[in-house]
């Protein structure tokens, strides 16, 4: 019996040897999924079989390898990574489960356990900057809420984000950087009417509190930015709505938000999410024109910029490169959520941006704005719903990053080409005349113009040339 006894111990012994030997090594497939794992700790390697992603160059086949995007190769004096300074959305890599309005989750990843806990929290982490540590980025980006669980109290709730952040920091180390934290104000029962535009003076506060946290924590954090992205900042109907009180309100919520940022030493930029509608009928930063008009009338232009979507744009009847230009002309072009939507598809599909013309457009703003710092490129992209293994994370990725350098390669032959700006400038060259030069200054009235209509023949007006301009453009492409 002694000797049985004996033979288990070794046993057992030489189980958990083996195990430790392989934990060392790296080679387990994943984090054991059960609660007692302990895999809030645990160091070991989340995606084993995929190597860290390297440029191999337009004639590559490998798909985990990037055609196009050479991180340290330098285009127009700025090397690619600090045109673009991509980032991962924390909320659609790792919380995504393919839901959709008409069906449940699809997928699971291996390493989670079925809990929203602290360990689990803190195992999702440690996924996140492996993730990116393989994908070659520096950057990501969360919402409060996705980093870690609620408590059953506010109190509770913040504790539960300082662990979390602790180790976040602890995990970034040097090597990585917080693009932009923010709050997320949206999906919690207490905001069906709103946060900061609530008709509920309980909620603004709670929002107002939730908003307070996530600002330091993305100071704590280094972040460069902060995003302000108004789910529910809107109305359903007009008919039970004071929608000028309700803005008044958004604008004390936003002061109230700069000041704050102030009074921490928080040097980022705050960032507002223009987006038309969905889940409310009716959001107030419906797009970059409406979002730069509240921001004059509050006296806030100095104090945010924008953050563009490409899918927000197109649900606001907008393209992405005219809400681009439209920041970017008002001086508050912050930050790129880069994704795009469907045109056959009613909702905010927040696909990953494959579209080559689509990208150079895109990059022509960046470069006409000197770069994108301290804002960056963030995937607020997710999987389709029919995408279920793990190497389709970084495959989304990849193709994202290739189509958005390829962008910029063609942006950058086009200017350096020269023919569509000198296109442009003669378009509009009348104006390069004393009298143009007299209009742009504001020296010009109604008296002056109307002698020089009098005195002049009838107007001859010359050809637009737009299909040469389309011409141009899909000749770099």
């Amino acid at each position: 019996m002694i000797a049985t006894k004996f033979a288990i111990l070794f046993l057992c012994l030489h189980v958990i040897s083996l195990l430790e030997v392989t934990m060392a090594a790296g080679n387990p497939p994943t984090c054991p999924a059960d609660n007692d794992s302990k895999c809030g700790d645990w160091e070991g390697e989340f995606f084993p079989g995929i190597p860290k992603i390297k440029y191999e160059g337009p004639l590559s086949k490998n798909h985990l390898a990037f055609k196009w995007y050479n991180a340290e190769e330098e285009i127009l004096g700025k090397k690619m990574k600090d045109w673009m300074r991509f980032s991962v959305a924390f909320w659609h890599t790792f919380r995504a489960t393919g839901a959709d309005p008409f069906g449940a989750p699809t997928k699971t990843w291996p390493w989670e356990d079925g809990t929203n806990s602290l360990d689990m929290a803190k195992r999702r982490l440690r996924a996140n900057f492996e993730f990116i540590e393989k994908l070659g980025v520096e950057f990501w980006c969360f919402h409060d809420k996705d980093i870690a669980p609620d408590g059953k109290t506010l109190e509770e709730t913040n504790a539960n984000l300082d662990e979390v952040v602790a180790l976040a920091q602890k995990l970034q180390g040097k090597k990585f950087h917080l693009l932009w934290g923010t709050a997320q104000l949206f999906a919690n029962p207490r905001y069906m009417h709103g946060a900061a535009t609530s008709s509920e003076l309980a909620v603004y506060a709670y929002a107002a509190a939730q908003v307070k946290k996530a600002l330091e924590v993305t100071h704590y954090l280094g972040g460069e930015n902060y995003v302000f992205w108004g789910g529910r900042e809107g109305y359903q109907t007009l008919l039970n709505t004071d929608m000028g009180r309700e803005l008044d309100h958004q604008a004390r919520f936003l002061e109230a938000a700069v000041a704050h940022k102030k009074k921490i030493g928080f040097n980022g930029t705050l960032l507002l999410e223009p987006k038309p509608q969905e889940p409310t009928k009716h959001q107030y930063d419906w797009d970059a024109a409406t979002t730069a008009n509240f921001l004059r009338k509050y006296g806030l232009i100095g104090e945010f910029k924008l953050n563009i979507e490409c899918n927000h744009a197109t649900l606001s009847g907008h393209s992405c490169h005219h809400e681009l230009e439209t920041a970017r002309i008002n001086g508050i072009l912050g930050s790129f959520d880069a994704n795009t939507g469907d045109a056959q598809t009613g909702w905010d599909t927040d696909q990953f941006l494959t579209d080559i013309s689509e990208a150079t457009l895109i990059m022509l703003t960046v470069i006409r704005n000197g770069g994108i710092a301290p804002g960056g490129f963030n995937f607020d992209a997710k999987l389709r719903r029919e995408s279920t293994d793990v190497e389709d994370l970084f495959i989304a990725h990849i193709v994202g990053m290739d189509t958005i350098a390829r962008g910029l390669r063609n942006a950058a032959k086009l200017i350096e080409d020269g023919s569509l700006p000198e296109l442009v400038r003669k378009r509009y060259q009348s104006f390069d005349s004393e009298l143009g030069a007299l209009i742009e200054a504001g020296k010009a009235d109604f008296d002056s113009l109307e002698k020089v209509a009098l005195n002049s023949d009838e107007p001859k007006v010359p050809s637009g040339k737009q299909e040469l301009a389309e011409m141009i453009f899909q000749s770099f492409l």
